[in-house]
This record gives structure tokens, C-alpha cells and sequence, in this order.
């Protein structure tokens, strides 16, 4: 399993680093975890059974498998990726292996925003700049890109392309409100004062 950054945390304008590919189109989402693994606890190991059917069957020529993804964080994949059935597995599975953004020709809607729900940006743009981006990667598997939120693009030295993203989604990335959690606990003592004035929540009388 890759070992990358900490879980993404509050506001998400960039992210750098290696790139991973996984070519091919429709592919679903018990691919990524099957389904076998949806009757675990915790999401915590998910990351060590990411796509284990396919890694299983190609014998550790994989590319989340292979000595030279390990520790990649940026995904790079064709169309429609994540569609299927709606597991928030997926996405969970990919980000405990090291998977912090992915750009790709185009997404399930479900996948999208279970993603968007834990930090996860996805990204997209037409299939021959995926094609143009997973070549120029393939010359230097070794070096780290750049993806900028804000300014939508993807980059390294002297590349550059222009991606797309929806104005609601960059919007809740770069300002931290993917992170729904993180802003309950930061507005605790708000909602407190909130639930004392619930007649509902306080005196009752048998």
C-alpha cells in the first residue's frame, strides 16, 4: 500500500505528486473494492484490497501493484470511472492506499460526490488530453506534477493542461465545506447553544 500525506483536511487548493494510470473505460466500482469486502467495520484496511480481483488475476503486474506507483497520489483514468453500483467503499479504498485527486475523462455522478464528500477532487477533461497527460507521464514516471485547483490545471516544468471542474465543487473544496465533519466539531459549541433552545431536546415531563 502506498504511504502518502495525512487524510484530506479542511480546504483543498493543490496537490502534488507522483501520477498513477489506469486505462481503460467503465470501470465500475466492484472493481475498485468487491463487493466482499463491503462487510468490514471500519474503512481502515480498504486500502490493501483496492481493486483485488484485477490485482489477483494480473500477478502483481497491476498497476497498483507495480515498484514504480507506489506512493503516486494523483490518479489518472479514461471514462466514465466509478460507475456501477454506489459504494462509498470506493473512494475509500483508493484514498487508504494514497489517492488524494484524479482527473479523468469523465466520472459516475454517485462516485463523484462520494469522493468530493472525503476530499477527493476529481477532475475532468476530453479523452485526448487524458491520452496527451498519461503519455508525457509515462516519460517521467519518477517526477511530480501539480494539480491547482483554483486555477483548474495540471502541470509540470514546462506542461500544462486546462481541466474542468464544476463551480459548486471547487467551491466547497478550496473553502473547506467537503469536510463536513471538521465543521461540526468547529462550530460545536454553536450547535450546542442551539439544541438548549429545542424544546424537543429538553424539558420533558412524563
Amino acid at each position: 500500500m502506498a504511504k502518502n500525506s495525512p487524510f484530506p483536511k479542511g480546504p483543498i487548493s493543490q496537490i502534488q505528486g507522483r501520477c498513477l494510470i489506469l486505462t481503460g473505460d467503465d470501470i465500475d466500482t466492484d472493481r475498485i473494492i468487491p463487493a466482499r469486502f463491503l462487510r468490514c467495520v471500519s474503512f481502515k484496511l480498504l486500502g490493501d484490497q483496492v481493486f483485488a480481483d484485477d490485482r489477483k488475476e494480473l500477478k502483481g503486474s497491476h498497476p497498483f501493484d507495480l515498484k514504480s506507483n507506489q506512493g503516486a497520489s494523483i490518479l489518472i483514468v479514461n471514462k466514465n470511472f466509478g460507475c456501477g453500483s454506489s459504494r462509498e467503499h470506493a473512494p475509500q479504498a483508493l484514498m487508504r492506499w494514497g489517492i488524494r485527486a484524479i482527473i479523468g475523462q469523465s466520472f459516475a455522478e454517485i462516485f463523484y460526490g462520494n469522493c468530493l464528500a472525503i476530499g477527493i477532487p476529481c477532475l475532468t477533461t476530453e479523452s485526448s488530453k487524458i491520452n496527451a497527460i498519461a503519455e508525457e507521464i509515462k516519460k517521467t514516471t519518477e517526477e511530480c506534477w501539480l494539480l491547482n485547483i483554483n486555477k483548474k490545471t495540471f502541470s509540470r516544468s514546462n506542461k500544462k493542461w486546462q481541466l474542468s471542474i464544476d463551480q459548486r465543487s471547487l467551491d466547497m473544496l478550496t473553502s473547506g465545506r467537503w469536510d463536513a465533519t471538521s465543521q461540526l466539531i468547529s462550530n460545536c459549541s454553536n450547535l450546542k447553544s442551539f439544541m438548549i433552545n429545542l424544546p424537543y431536546l429538553n424539558n420533558f415531563s412524563k
